[in-house]
C-alpha cells in the first residue's frame, strides 16, 4: 500500500483541530492502525503550533455528545474537555502498548439530544470507524439506548454524567456521581440546615423519576415531608403550571429539589423568580444538573442564592482544579467556564488511558478487565475505579453567586459510588463486582450476607 495522507477534522466549538497523519497501513486489533513511519502534526491551541510527535501508530476513539438540540447547552463543554484530554495525552507521547507509542485520533459524532441518535451513532463509531472506546452520553435515556449496541459488540462506554444508579454493566464505566454520592449527602445537609418540607421537580425521563424515588425515601426516613412531585417534558419551555404547583405545595416556603435537565432550566429559574419563589421568600433550590455552564446560559441573576451538589466546581482551589480550568480556557477562550461534567469527562479519558497501559491493549474487553483499581489524580482529586465500574470521589455543595460561580459551602470526604441504592427495598444487600468470575456479577448478594425478609 502506498503512503497516504489522512486528515481528521474534529469540531471543537468555534475552533477546528486538525491532525495530519502520513503512514503505511496494516490493521491491528480493535480501532488500532499500525503505521510505519508516522508523524502527527497537531494544530490545536492547547499544543504548541507545528509541534511534531513521532508515533508507532494510532488508535481511534469516539466522542459522542449532543452538539445540537436541547442538551447541547450542557454537552458541548463536556465534549470539549474530552478533546482537550486527548490532545494532552498525545502531546505527552500518547499511550504505550507493548512498547509502541500510539496517538489517539478522536472521531466525533453528534447525538442531537435524541436517544435513538446516540444508539445509531454509537453503532457507526464502532462498526465504521473501529473506535476502541466511546466517551460520551448525557441523559440516562441516551446511555440506555447505547447499551444494547455496546453489549452486542462487546464494547466500552466511558460515561461522565451523574445518574440515578440502578444499573451496572460491564460495558460502561460510570464516572459520574450516583445518588449516594450526590443526592444523599445533599438531602441530609438540606434537612439539617433548611428544614423538612420538600418538593421534587424534574424532567420526565428515567434519571429524575428514579433519582426522586430514592430521594423521597431518604427524606421520609429522616422525618421530612415531600409535599409534591412534578415533572415536565424534557425540553419544555413553558413551566408556569409546574411553578404554580410548587407554590401551592409550599405556600410558606421550603426546599425545591431540581432534577430538570437541559435548556428547560432557563425557563424554570426565570419562572421561579418571576413567581416570587426566591430565597427572600423562604424558598431554597438544590439542583443536581445545574453547573457553571448552565448558570452562564440561564443568567446568574436568576440562579443567585440557589445551591448545587457536584464533585467539582470551578471555584475549587486545588492546584489540579485550577490548572484544568487554565488549560481549558487556553484552548477555548478566557470567557469559558468549567464544570463537574467537564472535569469528569476530562478525567475519564485519562482513566481509560491508564487502563490501556495497564492492560497492554486497546481491546475493549481487555481494558474493561484492567479498569478496577485504576486511579487518576486531577481536577476531581484522586479518582479510583471500583470493582463495580463506578468511582470513589469527594462531593461539594456550592451556592451560586452573582458572578456565575459557586461558593463551596460544604464538602464531603470521598464516597464510593454504589450501583444499587440500598434505599430501594428490592436492592437491599445487593452489590456489583466485575472482578468476580460469576454470571450474576452485576447484581448479587455477597457470600455470608443474608438478605433481610
Amino acid at each position: 500500500m502506498l503512503p497516504m495522507i489522512s486528515t481528521l477534522r474534529v469540531r471543537e466549538g468555534s475552533q477546528q483541530g486538525t491532525v495530519h497523519v502520513r503512514f503505511q497501513v496494516a490493521m491491528w486489533g480493535m480501532g488500532l492502525l499500525r503505521l510505519v513511519p508516522i508523524t502527527l502534526l497537531f494544530m490545536a491551541c492547547s499544543v504548541a503550533p507545528q509541534e511534531r510527535t513521532e508515533f508507532d501508530g494510532v488508535v481511534n476513539v469516539g466522542v459522542l455528545h449532543s452538539r445540537s438540540g436541547t442538551l447541547a447547552v450542557s454537552e458541548n463543554t463536556v465534549a470539549e474537555a474530552e478533546l482537550l484530554a486527548i490532545r494532552e495525552i498525545n502531546a505527552a507521547g500518547g499511550v504505550t502498548v507493548k512498547g509502541q507509542r500510539l496517538a489517539l485520533v478522536a472521531i466525533e459524532e453528534d447525538g442531537q439530544s435524541a436517544p435513538e441518535m446516540f444508539a445509531e451513532r454509537a453503532a457507526r463509531l464502532i462498526d465504521r470507524d473501529s473506535v476502541a472506546v466511546i466517551f460520551g452520553g448525557w441523559t440516562s435515556a441516551s446511555r440506555k439506548a447505547m447499551l444494547p449496541v455496546l453489549e452486542s459488540r462487546d464494547h466500552l462506554l466511558m460515561y461522565p454524567i451523574q445518574y440515578e444508579g440502578e444499573e451496572c454493566s460491564a460495558h460502561v464505566l460510570y464516572a459520574g456521581a450516583t445518588p449516594n454520592q450526590q443526592a444523599a449527602p445533599a438531602v441530609e445537609w438540606l434537612f439539617r440546615t433548611y428544614g423538612r418540607s420538600f418538593v421534587l421537580a424534574g424532567s420526565d425521563y428515567v434519571y429524575p423519576r428514579t433519582a426522586n424515588r430514592i430521594i423521597r425515601q431518604h427524606i421520609e426516613s429522616l422525618g421530612g415531608e415531600v409535599a409534591g412531585e412534578f415533572y415536565e417534558e424534557l425540553g419544555a419551555m413553558d413551566l408556569d403550571v409546574m411553578i404554580e404547583r410548587i407554590r401551592r405545595s409550599l405556600p410558606r416556603g421550603g426546599i425545591i429539589i431540581n432534577t430538570i435537565n437541559g435548556d428547560s432550566n432557563v425557563a424554570f429559574f426565570k419562572s421561579l423568580r418571576a413567581a416570587g419563589l426566591t430565597r427572600a421568600a423562604g424558598y431554597v433550590v438544590m439542583s443536581f444538573s445545574i453547573a457553571e455552564e448552565e448558570v452562564s446560559a440561564i443568567g446568574p441573576e436568576d440562579t443567585e442564592g440557589t445551591f448545587a451538589a457536584w464533585t467539582f466546581f470551578e471555584s475549587v482551589s486545588t492546584p489540579e482544579a485550577m490548572e484544568f480550568t487554565r488549560r481549558f480556557r487556553d484552548s477555548y477562550g478566557p470567557h469559558r467556564v468549567t464544570s463537574d461534567p467537564a472535569a469528569t469527562g476530562y478525567s475519564m479519558v485519562y482513566l481509560w488511558s491508564a487502563a490501556v497501559e495497564q492492560a497492554g491493549s486497546v481491546r475493549p474487553d481487555e481494558v474493561r478487565r484492567a479498569l478496577p483499581g485504576t486511579t487518576f489524580s486531577g481536577p476531581l482529586g484522586e479518582l479510583t475505579v471500583l470493582p463495580n465500574h463506578h468511582v470513589r470521589k469527594a462531593m461539594h455543595i456550592g451556592q451560586a453567586g452573582a458572578d456565575g460561580q459557586f461558593e463551596v459551602v460544604h464538602t464531603e470526604p470521598p464516597i464510593s459510588g454504589k450501583a444499587w441504592s440500598q434505599r430501594m427495598p428490592e436492592n437491599q444487600g445487593f452489590v456489583c463486582d466485575w472482578t468476580q468470575d460469576r454470571p450474576d456479577a452485576s447484581k448479587f448478594i455477597p457470600q455470608g450476607l443474608v438478605r433481610a425478609p
